[in-house]
């Protein structure tokens, strides 16, 4: 019989258009070789062009599904996304102080990318204090990194001219500045995302006996209207190869290179941002990676 593969649990929203969410990561963790189960946080109705409304599922159905699915399955790795409340976040919260699953990684999602809010001011409170100790890994990009630790960072994407340079350096700088903060909050490990730069920058941040220490992702930005979900696929990526028992720098090195790859061979789909094409890989052969990573010890610069 063949072996069975790792088991990765994702508790996130529902996205009928199957870009970004449940569906969505579902696809990704097929892709990485990896067998999904769900619990869905919320109902959410929205499309390519954006959302429309999110309504939060009953915490007590969240906690029965979670119980069963755990009484009946051995989980070698946690995704969480969207949570919409404090309710959903506190009873996500409760089940993982008891049952201690192993690499639990935090997407923190706050806002949907046409402005909707997906975790309102009391979840989002919760979320850090009991759930940034939980997690093995938290993921925010750049606006999620500034509305969590309450700092401004600089972003290319408003940037023109001969300022560029410039202002990417200061997002580099920022994202830094974030992960930092975000570990003072209780997180171990961070990533902090910034695809929407010129240059697509990933900075993960961890915790040694010397001190902070950070490597550098880097990969050329994908010109392309198929990023809804972006975040999302990054993350259950990340999720997978975690437990295939890889290590986190070669773990986000191998989320990033397939992110690209599935931005580059996506279709157009929708009148909006349309979906990545998650399951490229059933109709091609795998590519070598174009990611460059560059190692930097925080501690040591002046």
């Amino acid at each position: 019989m063949p072996s069975t593969p790792p088991i990765v649990l994702t508790i996130a929203g529902f996205d009928p258009s199957s870009g970004a969410g449940i569906t969505a990561d579902i696809k990704v963790i097929a892709a990485q070789e990896c067998y999904g189960v769900a619990c869905i946080s919320a109902l959410t109705v929205q499309s390519t062009q954006g959302v429309g409304r999110v309504q939060a599922a009953p915490h007590e159905i969240i906690t029965a599904t979670l119980e069963m699915l755990v009484a009946d399955l051995s989980i070698a790795a946690v995704h969480i996304g969207m949570m919409a409340n404090e309710h959903v976040v506190g009873a996500v919260a409760d089940f993982l102080e008891r049952t201690r699953l192993p690499h639990v990684v935090l997407d923190p999602i706050l806002r949907s990318t046409s402005g909707a809010e997906l975790l309102n001011s009391a979840g989002t409170r919760v979320m850090v204090e009991r759930l940034f100790p939980l997690a093995e890994l938290v993921t925010p990009n750049l606006d999620e990194a500034a509305a969590l630790t309450g700092m401004e960072v600089a972003s290319a994407a408003a940037a023109s001219g001969s300022s560029q340079v410039a202002s990417l350096g200061s997002s580099v700088e920022s994202m830094r500045e974030a992960a930092r903060r975000l570990h003072s909050l209780g997180a171990a490990n961070v990533v902090v995302t910034g695809g929407h730069l010129e240059k697509a920058i990933d900075l993960h941040s961890f915790g040694t006996a010397h001190g902070i220490e950070q490597e550098i992702f880097k990969a050329e930005r994908q010109r392309s209207t198929s990023t809804h979900g972006t975040g999302c696929a990054f993350a259950t990526a990340l999720a997978c190869h975690l437990a295939h028992g890889r290590g986190l720098p070669e773990a986000v090195l191998l989320s990033k290179a397939y992110i690209s790859a599935a931005i580059a061979n996506a279709y157009p789909l929708g009148r909006g941002k349309g979906p990545l094409h998650h399951l490229y890989r059933m109709h091609q052969q795998r590519r070598p990676s174009q990611v460059v990573m560059e190692t930097e010890h925080a501690h040591s610069r002046n």
